[in-house]
């Protein structure tokens, strides 16, 4: 007969040597206790009952022969076969009555944590397979767990209905695709202190981003009641990002977060139910706050860095870990139940580039210019007006006379975008950009020509022009390794604007952003007008005040909401690029464009040509806007001071003269934003022609220029560009546009000022790209679909001049 303690280890006792005989997750809680206790890291007393315990209660009743012939001849992909053959496997285990030594070792292991932790005791019965947590596949949800046991009959059941959970449909299947044997893998199963998460909130831990593989941030999710509605994917939960290197540099701040839906919370059934646990739905109230406060979600991501950290010694290299957490509604403490490597994400590639190419044409419905280099196909939905928008599927393409800055979170669900009017640098195209989808603009007949629910497929891969075809073209994509792609010597930028895409941009080769658009931010994440959250009380409309308080209601102050929402959004493309230099443009909407925001309409003018009107620095100063622009200006601090994004620099847009310069740097400095202070640049855009005519005043009260060629080119040639009438005659290749850029460049190196251009001219002309280096330019800011094919661009052309490139990789 064997001894008790083969069967039984208590965590204290364990670590990760110990897989082979406890599973990975045992060997984890283990690992835990022992090596990180001491750190701070809370893990809730337990034991585990052995993988040889598992074997031995086969051994004794003979079951091995009954399980092979049970499984032999599978045949995985006939369902039917599967459920029948697994059920009976399932029937023979949990049917093996277990070895008199082993539940005599339970009964009593169960009775010292109760004295431990008193006669209320429940606990979590978890499966722990002896394969788990291996760096290329983690059984993550194959096997059973269960929640609020009770009592001694309860915990003995609940071990052996785990140890038939080796048999689960999923589990034989995940075992098959992964190349595991059957019968070489054991159980083990972990007895261990519930807490009280169903009187609280509970959820899972990522070191790095799960989209994207971005290893820089820790990745908090979270949901009310016990965590496996989170595990599981039941609930849409709160989720939250923390920047690991200002993090381990002591800055104490949440970079971004997502309040999610939480529709239901896991509790403890009630006396009489079916089952230990039930779904309650969530009250309103608090489906409208966060399950976790900023502290919360802060010692998290402590806790998860030291474990991460600790896993990578471990291990001679990083190792992102996949973490479950639960915070007990009895003592108010968070605890980790649970830590593994993280298998999905982390081998993923990053260093792909994807290039589209049609196979086929359909009937030609509606050309346009073409954003992007993509394909989509998909079902039309044509939106006439804005109230039309609730009507729109994720998946179909959107089809509209132009798009609004408020229309974001349906454009991000779109697989394209056409509209009628608008050009390269329109709402529609930017936002198109950002998020990856391909649109045409300017089509003049889209509405017209196509109707909602048509098939249709929105090409951008021929060049300028883009085509909408009839039906889905087939079209195939070809992917390019970035890791092998060799950089110019001028400095290659991106321009974003929309947080959520940050991430996946930082892995194009770039030298940092060249312009980070504030009011995307504003439009499509904070949605009110600033100057409405200072004087909440001059919104006439009832409508937009009602959802002004609903935004703005969990906030010590209205004004709170606007700098916390700008902050993160600002910090989030900071941290994905850091330590590179982050220009971000301080807001730059015209007052149209302001007015269609929550509250905007009390506070803008009706005004001709807003395109030259109260813009840019004309308003930061201004009483009109001030107050606005204070807030702008607290954000910024935040991000550079409590956030540690010290990458990120100023830049002042559409500042006409010099007096107005001289006003706006008095005014950020009054905000905490002094130039040269703490390291901080602020430059200036070169847009204005007097900009260019004055650039060396100019230099002498900024650090630097980005030439906004969109704005410059309509200036010198008189062409609004936002009008089809004349939009013809905007042009960025004009000989006086041109000769406009090569003074600014001069002007700026004669001034030992930075000179870069942020416009949509080198991203559309190649000509003009290679223009700006023959000419001396520092840096060429790009839209993100334009860097990889410029980089060839520029490469080629530097040789012609005598340079050889940077290599693969090689980026400020």
């Amino acid at each position: 007969m064997e001894a008790p303690d083969t069967f039984i280890r208590w965590f204290a006792d364990l670590g990760i040597a110990d897989i082979p005989s406890v599973g990975g997750k045992n060997a984890s809680l283990g690992e835990m206790v022992r090596a990180l206790g001491g750190q701070g890291i809370r893990v809730p007393n337990g034991f585990a009952v052995t993988a040889a315990a598992y074997k031995a209660t086969l051994d004794r009743c003979g079951a091995w022969a009954r399980l092979r012939e049970a499984l032999d001849g599978l045949d995985a992909s006939d369902v039917a076969d599967l459920a029948r053959r697994a059920a009976a496997a399932r029937a023979i285990v949990e049917g093996a009555p277990l070895p008199a030594e082993l539940e005599d070792g339970i009964v009593q292991a169960w009775r010292r944590l109760r004295a431990q932790y008193g006669d209320d005791l429940t606990v979590a019965v978890r499966s722990s397979a002896t394969a788990e947590d291996l760096p290329t596949a983690s059984f993550a949800g194959q096997h059973e767990t269960y929640l609020n046991v009770a009592g001694e009959a309860a915990v003995l059941d609940s071990v052996r209905r785990c140890f038939a959970s080796l048999f689960m449909d999923r589990a034989i299947v995940y075992r098959i695709e992964n190349g595991f044997d059957h019968f070489k893998v054991y159980l083990s199963v972990g007895v261990m202190k519930m807490v009280r998460a169903d009187l609280a909130s509970a959820g899972v831990i990522f070191t790095l981003d799960t989209e994207i593989g971005f290893r820089d941030v820790v990745f908090v999710t979270g949901a009310y009641g016990l965590g496996e509605n989170v595990v599981q994917g039941t609930v849409d939960p709160d989720e939250f990002y923390v920047f690991k290197p200002t993090l381990r540099g002591g800055k104490r701040a949440v970079l971004r977060r997502n309040l999610g839906g939480k529709e239901v919370r896991m509790v403890y059934a009630a006396a009489g139910d079916r089952g230990t646990t039930r779904n309650v739905p969530t009250g309103p109230d608090e489906r409208a706050r966060y399950c976790l406060d900023d502290a919360g979600v802060l010692e998290l991501a402590d806790a998860a860095l030291r474990i991460e950290e600790h896993y990578g010694a471990q291990a001679g290299h990083p190792v992102p870990m996949d973490i479950e957490w639960a915070r007990d509604g009895v003592d108010g403490l968070l605890y980790i139940v649970q830590a593994r490597p993280e298998t999905v994400a982390s081998r993923r590639a990053v260093t792909r580039l994807e290039e589209y190419r049609l196979d086929g044409k359909g009937p030609l419905l509606a050309s346009g210019r073409a954003v992007g280099s993509r394909i989509a196909s998909g079902k039309a939905r044509v939106i006439a007006h804005a109230s039309q928008l609730g009507q729109f599927r994720p998946g179909e393409i959107l089809v509209a006379e132009t798009t609004m800055p408020d229309w974001g979170t349906v454009m991000k669900s779109a697989a394209g975008v056409v509209t009628d009017r608008g050009g390269r640098t329109c709402h529609a195209a930017i936002v198109a950009r950002e998020i990856g989808v391909p649109a045409l603009v300017g089509c003049g007949n889209a509405t017209a020509a196509i109707r909602t629910g048509d098939e249709v497929t929105v090409s951008c891969a021929e060049g300028d022009a883009g085509h909408v075809y009839g039906g889905r073209v087939p079209f195939r994509v070809i992917e390019t390794d970035l890791a092998a792609l060799p950089m110019p010597r001028t400095r290659l930028m991106v321009n974003i604007g929309n947080p959520d895409t940050a991430f996946r941009t930082r892995f194009l080769p770039n030298d940092g952003v060249g312009l980070a658009r504030m009011e995307f931010i504003v439009a499509d994440h904070i949605r009110i007008h600033p100057m409405a959250l200072v004087h909440p009380d001059r919104v006439a409309d009832e409508d937009a005040r009602a959802e002004i308080e609903r935004l703005t209601r969990d906030y010590p102050a209205p004004a709170d909401y606007f700098v916390r929402e700008l902050s993160e959004g600002v910090g989030t493309i900071a941290a994905a690029f850091w330590p590179k230099p982050v220009i971000v443009r301080m807001s730059d909407f015209k007052t149209n464009e302001y007015a269609s925001l929550l509250g905007g309409a009390a506070f803008e003018p009706a005004e001709a040509n807003p395109m030259l009107g109260f813009r840019g620095a004309a308003r930061y100063a201004h009483p009109a806007y001030a107050a606005g622009f204070a807030l702008e200006c607290r954000a910024m601090k935040r991000v550079r001071e409590e956030m540690g994004l010290t990458n990120v620099r100023l830049m002042i847009p559409f500042c006409r003269r010099l007096r107005e310069a001289e006003d706006v740097l008095a005014a950020m400095a009054r905000h905490g934003l002094e130039r040269g202070k703490d390291g901080l640049e602020v430059y200036v855009m070169c847009e204005i022609p007097n900009n260019v005519i004055q650039v060396d005043a100019f230099a002498c009260l900024f650090d630097g220029f980005s030439i906004g060629s969109n704005d410059l080119t309509q200036l010198v040639l008189g062409v609004d560009r936002d009008s089809d009438l004349v939009a013809f005659d905007f042009d960025e290749r004009d000989p006086g546009v041109l000769e406009m850029l090569r003074q600014a460049i001069a002007g700026a190196k004669r001034n030992g000022r930075h000179v870069g251009i942020c416009g949509q001219a080198p991203s559309d002309y190649p000509e003009i790209a290679r223009y700006l280096v023959q000419e001396g330019i520092d840096s060429i800011s790009l839209n993100p679909d334009s860097v990889v094919a410029a980089a060839r661009n520029l490469v080629e052309f530097e040789r012609v001049l005598g340079l050889e490139p940077r290599a693969p990789g090689d980026a400020a």
